[in-house]
């Protein structure tokens, strides 16, 4: 009974089996559990360092990638597009040669112009108080510029070819709203001038006629691009501009006109064409030693300044560009092809019945008279038709043909005026099989040139017998006067000898003096002519009713022949319009122009006049 309670007591304080096992299993599993989440972070930290691993390895292959594109598949595209970003081409803008006449009187120059454009939002003051500030500025109405604030904000263009000097006086206006921008533009101080022979540039600076047009590369000077840095803010460092780039020449263009010549020879043309109502008239004086041309001007004309506001038709220089035919003063010519070749002498008489038969054609005289027998002399005195039948038909017709040719007939002149056109000569056959060809030829009919041309033949008769080349340019010089560049022209091509063409000019003198050249002549000068009155070739065939083209050709001095001068009316009106009255008093008026400037002493002694 005793040992019971103790057994008792023992038991209550021990712990049952079952009790110690779950103890020691949890401790296991807790063991367990503790080297599974190890096992498991374990797993964890190698994905992950696998996985940045491949990520970083990714970006590594991207960018080895990306860096082999840029530097070797697009590295050049790259690097230019870059240095287009850092460098500029620019391409500085050098200003047209100035074109001078032969004493350096300018003709051309580039001049700044600017831009004017008014922007109405911007005044501070009325529009009213603008327009009236602004207008005798610009030579507007104020009424009008008022309507053109009114109805547009911003962006009017109120001129587009303001000159400097009036731009300085609207800047002293001081007015907001107002934006110049600058530009250059060509100005021809002489106006219309000498309109025919400088020509004009449009608004791309591009010549369109004249020596603008032909001699567009000499007076445009070349300019190369250059490329300059820039920085990041676009701005030019002129640091790394090459040294010298906006340097130029001093060079000009100086031609062979002489503005003093050439203003009153168009004095005197627009005077007649008044006079006689013409539709048109031209005159050339050309120095036969080199054909240089000292004065060319046809009328009506245009301002090249204000080119826009002409007709079209202007823009063509009708002494190289139209034909005509010529008439009496191409018998001078015919006489000398006949003492050429031997069919006449200088002394020969032929008689001038007033009428010749040609086949079916009748031929006669302008006035419908007849001379009786005359001589050379008095044929071109007179200006005789029968009588240059009767000559040129002691020539072969082939001959005659072969020696038209010769001087150049059918042919464009060579020259550096731009549009020459070649004159118009029946075929070879033709002019053999036909009688009547020769015949209408001996006296300046059936074939057509261009003033310029019968000017250059003129020249062989006052220079010895050669063909020279009519030009206008002299060549590129700088402001000392040396020449950089001459126009290379053909050589003088020798067509008549030179005891041929004085027997002519000597002829050629008594017109003047004796015959239908006497409104020519000019006390104590010896001066040789020959008038034409033309019937007017139809663009359609035949002649035009009633009008014709007067002319008169002029050779001075005669015992040192230099000079020749043409002149022509076209279709003068009035019964009494020949050649002798209108355009020879032309060609004296020029010739009292030419004698003191080009310093002629007298050929005789002058006689005074008593009172």
């Amino acid at each position: 009974m005793q040992k019971s309670p103790s057994r008792l007591k023992f038991r209550k304080f021990q712990k049952p089996e079952f009790t110690r096992r779950k103890r020691v299993s949890r401790k296991v599993e807790t063991k367990t559990s503790f080297a599974n989440t190890q096992e498991e972070s374990s797993v964890n930290i190698r994905t992950r360092l696998l996985t940045v691993w491949a990520i970083l390895m990714a970006a590594g292959v991207g960018l080895a990638i990306n860096i082999y594109n840029l530097q070797i598949i697009q590295g050049q595209k790259l690097t230019e597009r870059a240095r287009s970003q850092q460098m500029v081409n620019l391409r500085p803008y050098m200003p047209r040669r100035l074109v001078v006449d032969r004493n350096d009187n300018v003709l051309a120059v580039d001049r700044p112009v600017y831009t004017l454009y008014a922007h109405p939002k911007l005044f501070k003051k009325t529009n009213e108080e603008i327009s009236d500030r602004l207008a005798p500025i610009i030579n507007r109405n104020p009424a009008d510029l008022v309507k053109i604030f009114q109805g547009k904000k911003s962006g009017i263009t109120l001129t587009a070819d303001l000159p400097e000097e009036l731009a300085d006086r609207v800047r002293a206006l001081g007015l907001d709203g107002l934006e110049m921008i600058p530009k250059y533009s060509r100005y021809y101080p002489q106006d219309d001038l000498a309109a025919d022979v400088i020509g004009y540039v449009d608004a791309d600076r591009r010549g369109q006629a004249g020596v603008e047009y032909s001699q567009e590369k000499w007076l445009e000077r070349t300019v190369k691009s250059v490329r300059l840095s820039r920085s990041g803010n676009g701005a030019l460092m002129p640091d790394y501009a090459p040294e010298g780039f906006l340097n130029s020449d001093d060079l000009r263009m100086q031609l062979t006109i002489d503005t003093r010549l050439q203003r009153a020879t168009r004095n005197a043309l627009k005077q007649q064409l008044e006079n006689f109502g013409g539709k048109r008239g031209a005159v050339i004086v050309m120095d036969a030693t080199d054909g240089s041309i000292l004065a060319l001007v046809s009328q009506p004309s245009y301002n090249p300044n204000e080119y826009s506001k002409a007709d079209i038709s202007l823009f063509k220089n009708w002494t190289v560009a139209d034909l005509y035919e010529p008439g009496s003063t191409f018998k001078p010519l015919n006489v000398a092809i006949a003492l050429e070749n031997g069919v006449i002498k200088a002394d020969d008489v032929f008689n001038d019945s007033g009428a010749i038969r040609i086949g079916s054609h009748t031929i006669r005289n302008a006035q419908r008279n007849s001379y009786g027998r005359i001589n050379i002399a008095q044929i071109l005195q007179n200006s005789s038709n029968i009588g240059m039948v009767e000559m040129m038909q002691r020539l072969k017709p082939s001959i005659y043909y072969n020696w038209l040719e010769r001087l150049g007939l059918g042919q464009p002149v060579d020259t550096d005026l731009p549009f020459a056109v070649g004159g118009t000569l029946k075929s070879q056959e033709k002019f053999i099989t036909s009688a009547i060809e020769p015949a209408t030829t001996s006296f300046g009919q059936g074939f057509s040139l261009t003033p310029l041309q019968l000017v250059q033949m003129h020249g062989a008769l006052a220079n010895g017998g050669k063909l020279v080349t009519p030009h206008v340019v002299r060549g590129l010089i700088d402001t000392k006067g040396q020449v950089h560049y001459t126009p290379n022209l053909p050589a003088p091509r020798q067509i008549f000898s030179a005891a041929t063409t004085q027997k002519v000019v000597e002829m050629m003198e008594t017109v003047v003096t004796e015959g239908t050249g006497k409104p020519a002549k000019i006390p104590g000068y010896r001066i040789a002519g020959k008038t034409g009155t033309a019937q007017k070739a139809s663009p359609n065939g035949g002649y035009i009713v009633g009008a014709r083209i007067t002319s008169f050709v002029a050779i001075l001095p005669v015992e040192s022949p230099r000079y020749v001068i043409l002149a022509l009316v076209d279709e003068p009106k009035g019964a009494n319009a020949y050649g002798s009255t209108v355009a020879a008093p032309i060609v004296k008026s020029v010739m009292e122009a030419l004698i003191p400037i080009e310093r002629l002493a007298p050929s005789q002694v002058i006689e005074e006049k008593k009172e």
